[in-house]
């Protein structure tokens, strides 16, 4: 395999997968785990005549899906009791809320950090709750400490010393550097009541969130499974009545119609999402360089395509920040690396 798009077609027609041979099945697998996506997979593809070793190592991924479920879901309880004592009620993003949600984006997915977002006056509460609880920062370097208090979305990462587990704490889903501004009290306003002391968005923002994430918070790492996250969302989401105007509204709030738009028409070639063709809009030759990035593993599951990854790296860092900051961000980065180097 050349690249991921085997991987695409398995998890939106499993049936695909029947006519692999034995090493087409180690090449998709090997692929399926860089992207994380082998849970995912595993579940698709649960009810169909597997060889021996695949099914094996598929096995082991539900299990792993399984046990990060109910890792994460535990991780949610304690920053629940934790904050809830301070009064902070806080709305679960990403993975987080696909679990505690129930929703079918969240089966056999991959738990990582648990993101959570919350009021901007309540940061230092919410701070001073976690730290109380266990937690410490990931680092402690001023200039990082400084540089997410004062351009982030979020706090500086925190980790528990016990436990090993990460919490990203959110006051925005893009950075303030951004060149679009979504609207943090809007997504926070809308938000919808899911447990006693715990939130998710709405519908519509977790779309937007999860278009943010993918189009205008990175280099597209880890793309192929936040835009499985969107097609599984939007297969439950548009059967709500007024549901794609809905969502073209808050898109057009949260200046996100542009990543939306193209979210849509990149989940609809690689995964045939049912989408709203006017929202979708039409851009085929610029989606084909996005879809090049998305699709960018070998058989072995190695990240190729090296032209187009150094492409869209340098577009993360210009879509984050103006020039003359982005930089004196990365001037200061390489010499502080230099000067680490040079102690050894």
């Amino acid at each position: 395999m050349k690249h991921a798009l085997p991987l695409a077609h398995a998890l939106a027609d499993p049936i695909s997968v029947l006519s692999l041979v034995p090493g087409q099945w180690a090449e998709l697998l090997a692929i399926a785990r860089a992207e994380r996506l082998d849970g995912s997979l595993a579940y698709r593809l649960a009810d169909l005549p597997i060889p021996e070793p695949a099914a094996r190592a598929l096995e082991e991924a539900r299990a792993q899906a399984e046990f990060d479920r109910t890792r994460l879901l535990w991780e949610v309880e304690m920053a629940r009791r934790a904050l809830n004592a301070v009064g902070i009620a806080p709305i679960l993003l990403k993975g987080s809320a696909f679990a505690f949600a129930g929703l079918p984006a969240a089966v056999g997915r991959s738990a990582g950090d648990l993101d959570i977002l919350i009021a901007h006056d309540r940061l230092d509460a919410a701070e001073a709750a976690l730290l109380d609880a266990g937690f410490e920062w990931a680092t402690f370097d001023s200039y990082d400490q400084s540089y997410y208090r004062r351009w982030m979305h979020e706090l500086p990462p925190l980790i528990h010393k016990d436990r090993g587990t990460m919490i990203d704490v959110h006051h925005s889903i893009l950075p303030l550097t951004a060149r679009r501004t979504p609207d943090a009290a809007a997504l926070i306003a809308a938000s919808i009541d899911i447990a006693p002391g715990l939130s998710i968005l709405s519908p519509a923002d977790m779309i937007v969130h999860a278009a943010c994430h993918l189009l205008a918070d990175g280099d597209l790492s880890g793309g192929l499974r936040n835009l499985w996250d969107i097609d599984r969302l939007l297969r439950l989401f548009a059967a709500a009545p007024n549901f794609w105007r809905t969502l073209g509204e808050r898109a057009a709030l949260h200046q996100m119609r542009e990543p939306v738009a193209r979210a849509l028409r990149l989940a609809e070639r690689l995964f045939a999402t049912p989408v709203e063709l006017r929202l979708a809009g039409h851009d085929r030759m610029v989606d084909s360089l996005y879809i090049r990035r998305l699709l960018a593993r070998d058989g072995w599951g190695r990240p190729s395509r090296p032209l187009s990854r150094l492409a869209f790296y340098a577009r993360s860092h210009w879509i984050r920040m103006p020039p003359t900051m982005l930089g004196r961000h990365l001037w200061t980065k390489a010499r502080r690396q230099r000067m680490s180097l040079s102690r050894y």
